[in-house]
């Protein structure tokens, strides 16, 4: 939850941008949105599939590291809601679909970490946007990932993040970046769908992605 206008006021909100619902919608699927709250794990027997959302940035303190300046931004209420929602639905083979913050807190949730500003990260700076604006760039599927199976073997996607995943953990790299090498997709192969993306599919109209989730779900 934080500070923003709601009607005519300015108010602490728990928000979801709309896209998130409308590729839901299209996909077949009933939306419903989980706010930041106690014990939320128990709404996981309501539903069949998760998605967990972009948003802000993660607590360093959560894959050990310090602050760094450009780390200004982090909600420890969302990220404890959101582990424990993810823990839960992995541990029940749930289909999950992490995006942009979502897929970083689901590496951390599994051991990996982050970069925390890509511009003062070697090999890195200028990956693309991020505070505000938004750039196009290509990314590799793994062949043989799911990912690939959904999205094909290259494809276009939208940067607006300034962190990245450094390290997945017990994840899998399903997808890179073309020009960087950055890591832009993971996965647990080991189950029926858990996938993370960095991009936003469904600012990116990638209605395939939400279509395989929802698939899954009803599987």
């Amino acid at each position: 939850m934080r500070e923003t206008v709601y009607g005519n006021w300015h108010r602490h909100a728990a928000i979801l941008p709309s896209a998130y619902v409308s590729m839901i919608e299209m996909a077949g699927g009933i939306p419903m949105i989980i706010p930041p709250a106690i014990d939320t794990t128990k709404l996981l027997d309501m539903i069949d599939g998760l998605i967990v959302s972009g948003g802000p940035d993660i607590s360093p303190a959560l894959y050990n590291q310090e602050a760094g300046p450009m780390t200004v931004e982090f909600y420890p209420k969302q990220d404890e809601t959101e582990i424990a929602l993810i823990s839960e639905a992995v541990e029940r083979d749930m289909p999950l679909l992490g995006v942009c913050r979502g897929m970083q807190i689901l590496s951390v949730v599994h051991g990996g970490s982050l970069h925390q500003h890509l511009d003062d990260t070697p090999g890195h700076e200028g990956h693309g946007g991020y505070d505000g604006t938004s750039t196009d760039h290509s990314v590799i599927a793994k062949e043989g990932s799911l990912l690939g199976k959904i999205m094909g073997e290259s494809f276009i996607v939208n940067s607006t993040h300034h962190q990245g995943v450094a390290e997945p953990g017990k994840l899998s790299i399903s997808a890179v970046a073309q020009h960087d090498g950055l890591i832009e997709a993971v996965e647990r192969i080991d189950k029926k769908f858990c996938i993370g993306v960095q991009w936003h599919p469904e600012r990116k109209g990638h209605e395939q992605l939400f279509s395989a989730l929802v698939e899954a779900a009803r599987g």
